[in-house]
């Protein structure tokens, strides 16, 4: 009986090693993972853009390649549409990092309980689950000028008219978006920070720096690559956010999302691909000038070495 699982072992073990030795090598997986993003993320892309040079004409696709469909974006009021839709994504983005930093530091590196941090996280990804539109829409029926804000502030003599500011203007724009893209800010930012080990922030201490020469030195380089997750989910979807202008815009607010429904309700989509790509170039330029600001932070791949080591 000895000899027989001898045996088994001696024949098994051999190719256990040789299945474990070609798993963990990493000569086919990083070609294979290439392979396949080139197929199916960068290849659509290269047809989105060259798309983009096509036109339309009585609803039928010309592929004849010009720059019409381009001209006429920037002659058709879509350029100051562009501005406004850079200039709420990036306020959005900002007064979301600046809520959500505190708060990520509060959940890593504060004096909440474990369960209390479960429960915490627990409601920051059940909208995750929910769909967008019915998380939207709930807020049209609370700043409605008949809505809950408005009854109650009259019925309570605090103001003698509804407000009409709250709904259907910039502001309920920028809270709608801050509301939804709040989860996707804070917790990169909260991964990141910790794994940030505690006897970095307590040598730190020790040599005399103080609380907020710590946070600047030491906490935020190390959280930096959370930091630029954050923001670059949070700034991709605004970007390209429908459901909240379309909500609690009402179709005073016109974003390019707006733009690319209309175009593809009028079968024009070689300007939504146009539209589209021009979307990508703003998010790519915008990443580059968010890592050229990183780098005034140290090296922002630190966290990732103290993930690995």
């Amino acid at each position: 009986m000895i000899k027989v699982i001898g045996l088994a072992n001696a024949s098994t073990t051999p190719a256990t090693s040789r299945w474990t030795a070609a798993v963990s090598s990493d000569t086919w997986i990083v070609p294979t993972f290439l392979v396949v993003w080139c197929a199916f993320v960068v290849l659509p892309l290269l047809v989105l853009f060259a798309y983009s040079f096509f036109d339309t004409r009585f609803y039928a696709t010309v592929y004849r390649p010009s720059f019409t469909t381009w001209i006429s974006i920037f002659q058709s009021g879509r350029l100051e549409v562009a501005l406004r839709t850079v200039r709420i994504a990036l306020a959005v983005t900002a007064i979301d990092l600046v809520i959500a930093f505190p708060f990520a530091l509060w959940l890593a590196k504060g004096s909440a309980s474990k369960g209390t941090k479960a429960i915490v996280i627990a409601l920051l990804t059940i909208p995750f689950f929910l769909d967008l539109s019915s998380r939207t829409i709930i807020w049209r029926a609370i700043f409605d000028q008949h809505g809950t804000i408005n009854t109650t502030l009259l019925d309570l003599h605090i103001i003698q008219a509804p407000l009409s500011w709250m709904l259907y203007t910039e502001w309920s724009v920028h809270f709608g978006l801050i509301i939804a893209s709040f989860p996707t800010m804070v917790l990169p930012i909260y991964l990141a920070l910790s794994i940030i080990d505690d006897s970095l922030l307590q040598a730190s201490a020790d040599l005399g720096a103080t609380p907020a020469q710590t946070l600047v030195r030491v906490i935020i380089p190390l959280a930096m690559p959370g930091i630029m997750a954050g923001v670059l989910l949070t700034l991709g979807p605004v970007l390209a956010a429908w459901v909240e202008p379309a909500m609690l815009g009402g179709g005073f607010v016109n974003l390019l999302s707006n733009s690319v429904e209309s175009a593809y309700t009028s079968l024009r989509y070689p300007v939504v691909a146009a539209l589209s790509t021009f979307v990508i170039l703003l998010l790519a330029a915008l990443l580059v000038i968010l890592l050229l600001v990183a780098r005034r932070f140290g090296d922002a791949l630190s966290t990732f070495r103290v993930m690995r080591s």
